[in-house]
């Protein structure tokens, strides 16, 4: 598996956490920044790890902000991307169980790193339930479909 990760300067420490624990596990990381705490926007990394992952190139994404919140909103504006923010481990869970996110957000200002790494690992060990919730997938597949031109 090969899953691509990013932050802005308020996740980056949760980053650091993030990837320790996918090396942990023997998951090929492709790491699209940012490299320090220093001020930067996060849309920038949001679309990079987006574009990762509705390419194909990776299966998963992870990205990180203050909250999650303004990351996950410019990750969803790319076609295919179901990113959803978690704050705990419960939403972990239930955003790879009932949504098949293929990408989760985490925030750097509500999260410990070691909650982060936590929560990435049950979001993984999560497995998709199909059934009704493939179901509701589909009609959000369909409205991409309708606006996304």
């Amino acid at each position: 598996m090969k899953i691509a990760v990013g932050c802005d300067h308020g996740g980056y420490a949760l980053k650091e956490a993030v990837i320790a624990e996918l090396r942990k596990r023997g998951i090929e990381i492709v790491d699209k920044g940012c490299a320090d705490t220093s001020s930067v926007d996060y849309p920038d990394y949001a679309l990079a790890v987006a574009e990762e992952v509705a390419s194909g190139a990776c299966e998963r994404g992870v990205l990180m902000c203050g909250t999650g919140i303004g990351i996950s909103i410019a990750a969803n504006k790319v076609k295919g991307i179901r990113c959803a923010v978690c704050h705990d481990m419960f939403t972990a869970a239930m955003s790879a169980e009932h949504n098949k996110a293929n990408i989760i957000a985490l925030g750097g200002r509500i999260l410990t790193p070691e909650q982060a790494a936590e929560m990435v690992g049950i979001w993984l060990d999560t497995p998709f339930g199909g059934g009704r919730h493939q179901s509701r997938v589909d009609k959000i597949s369909a409205i991409e479909e309708k606006y996304f031109k």
